[in-house]
């Protein structure tokens, strides 16, 4: 967590130096309006509240310590409940009732990806969104800017290791029925591809849905 609140601050802080060279909504000469949409009442509530926590807690420090190029920062929070239409919704509120300059820290793949056409259409920056799905860099976009590397990566790189450590036959994957969890699946498989190539003795894979789906409804 502590991490990510580092992180955020520094993307806030170079939010506000690209705000100073540029006039942008949500840039005045004594402020800078970002938001950010967090899970505060669905699944992801405990994480997602925490993240909240940590970023109201840093752009009161920044702006204790003078603001950005003398301006403070102003953080507008909105809640998606996890649910990618309500993330909608938010990003709307946000972009085009509350002006924001820059969006940070926004939480989950499917809702950042509902989130970034509002967005893009007013010229509004995703900056470091807490999901490291591909189309956070992919396809190139000049207000994309993304920290981690990809879940796809993640698990193109690191299933091949634990097969051959493990010596594995099979390999079942349990994934998240979403954006999110296709997408760990989806390296998985590749992964696989890449140890069967590399060994012969051909692991198999077992891809074994969730028991559990959830369907969000409005």
């Amino acid at each position: 967590m502590n991490r990510i609140v580092r992180t955020l601050a520094a993307a806030t802080a170079a939010c506000g130096l690209m705000a100073t060279a540029h006039a942008q909504q949500g840039v005045s000469k004594t402020e800078i309006t970002v938001g950010t949409i967090q899970d505060l009442s669905g699944p992801l509530a405990g994480f997602g509240k925490q993240i909240r926590l940590g970023m109201m807690l840093r752009v009161d420090e920044i702006n204790e310590q003078g603001g950005i190029g003398g301006r403070k920062l102003k953080l507008e929070i909105e809640d998606s409940g996890y649910d990618p239409r309500k993330a909608v919704l938010a990003a709307q509120k946000l972009v085009n009732q509350d002006k924001i300059f820059a969006m940070l820290g926004h939480l989950g793949t499917a809702q950042n990806n509902a989130a970034m056409p509002v967005q893009f259409e007013k010229n509004v920056i995703n900056f470091f969104p807490v999901t490291a799905a591909r189309e956070m860099y992919d396809p190139f976009h000049k207000l994309k800017y993304a920290f981690a590397s990809t879940y796809y990566d993640q698990m193109l790189s690191t299933l091949p290791t634990l097969v051959k450590e493990k010596g594995a036959k099979k390999v079942c994957t349990i994934y998240q029925d979403d954006e999110f969890g296709l997408e760990v699946l989806r390296g998985a498989e590749a992964g696989l591809k890449v140890a069967a190539w590399n060994s012969p003795k051909r692991p198999r894979s077992s891809v074994v849905p969730p028991t559990f789906r959830r369907r969000w409804r409005a």
